[in-house]
């Protein structure tokens, strides 16, 4: 790595160095207390995934240049130069955590292990070695954001086609405008995912519940957190949230995705318009009145899968169980303690990178497919789309026999007209 590379990258390091990242990079004892925290380490016990030996992995390079003693002792600090293979200890480290903070919530000291995380990624992303495909979609995002026009006619001719589809299977929910798109003064603005699977059921219910909505030209997803690169990270955040301001929302509402919701939740700032999770309106609808749903559509042993961007990370516990109070006969708990659910392995961006990924996925999720066949559950349910293609991924690999669903469409399929 040449003298420059190094520079920039130190640059970089050294703006996420405020006061939490340096007190998370100087606390850690290493008493172990969160060396069986981590599903991949439970799964494959290995000292490379521990989640204080990822830490540490940043923490020695923070140590040589940030550090008195690493610059002149570097010896008695254990203090690590950038260089090229450090790089590549930084990928590994960073993209064999999944970014779900179990860890922390083990932590006698807090340590938020994702936070330092963000420090390799970023290094990763400044030296243009990141995965390549993490990147390209958080541009493609981007470019939508900035030429929307061009993509306007396409998105309402294939909104037209869904809207026959919500027709056909909810006829009685449909509503006037099925499927609302750019409504000035709309209550509600409902940011979906690419597909039909993330639209259908949400209009059935917007529509059930008698709400004042309308669907965002951009999908909730945001590539730019996944890949770590905050500047990509807020383009693709301020697309919705100038959409949402432009048409006087007051709630902006997100489909079941745990990344999208935390980054709009957490790090968009005061706005004027509130920000919820589909899985906290639908409870919102149950508890006013608004929707009824029929249990007896579940008859069979359910359960739910918290996502841990969505539960751990962003405190949306209590509302998937009501809903499911109200949605099935024979629930069953993951965990005890739903904070302390075992993360599903596909989260910070693994699932994204696909059939590269899938092998590790498998692997380092031993745990959860264990934990999911001790329910002896027939139905497992989940609020977010990168859950869902793990858990679908776990079912066929450890051939649990179960059948994966997503919630919202679950409370779509029980409506009572």
């Amino acid at each position: 790595m040449d003298e420059k590379t190094r520079q920039d990258l130190l640059k970089l390091f050294e703006g996420k160095l405020n006061q939490a990242m340096r007190l998370y990079l100087e606390t850690c004892s290493r008493c172990g207390v969160c060396t069986e925290a981590c599903h991949v380490y439970a799964s494959m016990p290995q000292a490379k995934y521990i989640a204080a030996y990822r830490a540490e992995i940043v923490r020695r390079i923070y140590k040589k240049y940030f550090k008195s003693q690493g610059r002149f002792w570097p010896s008695l600090g254990q203090s690590k130069d950038l260089t090229e293979m450090a790089l590549e200890e930084l990928y590994e480290a960073a993209y064999s955590c999944t970014g779900c903070r179990r860890c922390m919530v083990y932590c006698p000291f807090g340590i938020d292990t994702q936070m330092i995380m963000s420090i390799a990624k970023l290094l990763l992303v400044g030296a243009h070695a990141e995965p390549e495909i993490l990147t390209m979609l958080a541009d493609t995002s981007i470019a939508k954001g900035e030429s929307l026009e061009i993509f306007r006619e396409g998105f309402l001719a294939g909104i037209k086609r869904l809207e026959a589809e919500v027709v056909a299977k909810w006829q009685s929910q449909a509503g006037d405008t099925v499927i609302p798109v750019d409504k000035q003064g709309a209550d509600l603005l409902y940011v979906a995912l690419a597909g039909a699977h993330s639209i259908i059921p949400a209009a059935a219910v917007f529509n059930a519940a008698r709400e004042n909505w309308t669907l965002s030209f951009f999908e909730a997803v945001n590539f730019g957190a996944f890949v770590g690169d905050p500047t990509r990270t807020k383009l693709i955040l301020e697309r919705i949230v100038g959409e949402a301001k432009r048409l006087g929302v007051k709630e902006v509402c997100i489909c079941e995705c745990g990344t999208a919701f935390r980054v709009m939740k957490q790090l968009s700032g005061p706005q004027p318009f509130q920000v919820s999770s589909i899985t906290q309106v639908h409870a919102r609808y149950i508890r006013e009145g608004r929707i009824k749903l029929d249990p007896s559509k579940n008859p069979e042993p359910l359960t739910y899968h918290d996502p841990c961007q969505i539960a751990r990370n962003a405190g949306v516990i209590d509302e998937p169980r009501y809903i499911l109070q109200h949605l099935a006969s024979d629930y069953r708990e993951l965990a005890p303690e739903p904070i302390y659910n075992w993360c599903c392995g596909g989260g910070g961006g693994l699932v994204a990178l696909g059939e590269e990924t899938l092998d590790f996925r498998m692997k380092s999720s031993r745990v959860k497919a264990e934990q999911v066949r001790k329910t002896g559950a027939k139905t497992l349910c989940t609020a977010c789309e990168n859950c869902h293609t793990q858990l679908s991924d776990l079912n066929q690999h450890y051939q649990l026999g179960l059948e994966v669903k997503f919630l919202s469409s679950m409370v779509a399929e029980a409506l009572v007209p």
